[in-house]
């Protein structure tokens, strides 16, 4: 979701690159200032709401606005502003955040008819918090410095758990002179916001971490079916794997195996976390990279083939840690 961090009137200036000196006077105006202007959030999924709902928490009036208007219910019951497009938004606000599902989403909210850039103020820091390709990531930066505005790609790790507690993991590309004050705003639902490089790098690093995951929730669903088959008892397995070599946050935090762990989508039939459909798209996000740098994943490929045809199989819908369910009733894979 896009963020705009810059200040009305002459404040916005404070966030224009200059000498440390002042860049620094601009820091502590805009630790006073920031409660008192409004932020914008697109995207109210299941990330993006209790991202938003962090931002209210931290004292930021936040001006909302998703494609499904029953999304954006609850925030205009709690007093915040719901708009009804894109455009509203960035008129409204100059500090943008955006969490959505795909490029092709980006690309409409960012370009479209009525896509923030029709009502962008010049010094906007619009942040998107999306996993999108990193080449539409560029893209959407060089229109956006078009209009005399910053945008910084920013893709999150740590699922909807994360999102709710706050403890997001950020991975930020752009210009590194507007990454504090981007940093100010992505705290307030983050423990780590980390600066990766260039507008995509964040993109590139949130695409190695998903085809990383991806691997090893499969591999812990194999594990753990396989053992018990075996007849060994799902949570003495995965005690023995958690304090063993083959521990990993699939197998310890995020576990696929129904009655295993509480508060977890294994636990609650698949409902909620990290969908199939967004595992899926991911993974091809990392097989095009792959293509374009010419580099092996012969594994994400693999993962890549087994969360379509999951897909494919009635499985869309659900937690990508269905992978357990999947192999279990797949016996001829």
């Amino acid at each position: 979701m896009a963020a705009v961090l810059m200040l009305r009137g002459s404040a916005r200036l404070l966030y224009k690159p200059r000498k440390v000196h002042a860049a620094s006077i601009a820091m502590v105006c805009s630790r006073a200032m920031a409660s008192k202007t409004p932020v914008g959030f697109i995207g109210l999924g299941n990330m993006g709401n209790p991202m938003a709902k962090n931002l209210v928490k931290h004292g930021y009036p936040v001006v909302a606005y998703d494609v499904f208007p029953e999304a954006g219910k609850e925030f205009q019951d709690s007093g915040a502003q719901v708009m009804d497009s894109p455009a509203e938004v960035a008129e409204k606000a100059d500090r943008i955040i955006t969490m959505l599902p795909s490029s092709l989403n980006a690309v409409e909210v960012y370009t479209g008819a009525n896509g923030i850039l029709k009502k962008v103020k010049k010094g906007s820091l619009l942040i998107d918090s999306s996993t999108i390709d990193p080449a539409v990531s560029k893209e959407l930066a060089k229109a956006v410095e078009k209009m005399g505005a910053v945008f910084m790609d920013a893709p999150v790790s740590g699922g909807v758990g994360a999102a709710r507690a706050g403890n997001l993991t950020f991975m930020v590309g752009g210009v590194e002179q507007e990454f504090d004050a981007a940093k100010e705003l992505l705290t307030c639902m983050g423990s780590n916001v980390i600066y990766c490089g260039e507008v995509g790098t964040g993109q590139a690093a949130k695409i190695c971490n998903n085809m990383l995951l991806a691997i090893s929730m499969i591999g812990t669903a194999e594990a753990m079916n396989l053992g018990i088959r075996f007849g060994l008892d799902p949570k003495l397995l995965a005690k023995i794997l958690n304090m063993s070599s083959g521990r990993c946050w699939s197998s310890d935090t995020y576990n696929p195996v129904p009655g295993v762990m509480e508060g977890v989508p294994s636990a609650n039939n698949y409902q909620g976390g990290f969908g199939t459909t967004l595992m899926a798209k991911d993974l091809g996000l990392a097989q095009i990279t792959a293509t374009n740098t010419k580099t092996p994943v012969p594994l994400g490929s693999l993962a890549h083939q087994i969360y379509r045809i999951m897909c494919a199989k009635g499985y869309a819908l659900k937690d990508f840690s269905a992978v357990f369910q999947f192999l279990r009733e797949e016996e001829n894979l």
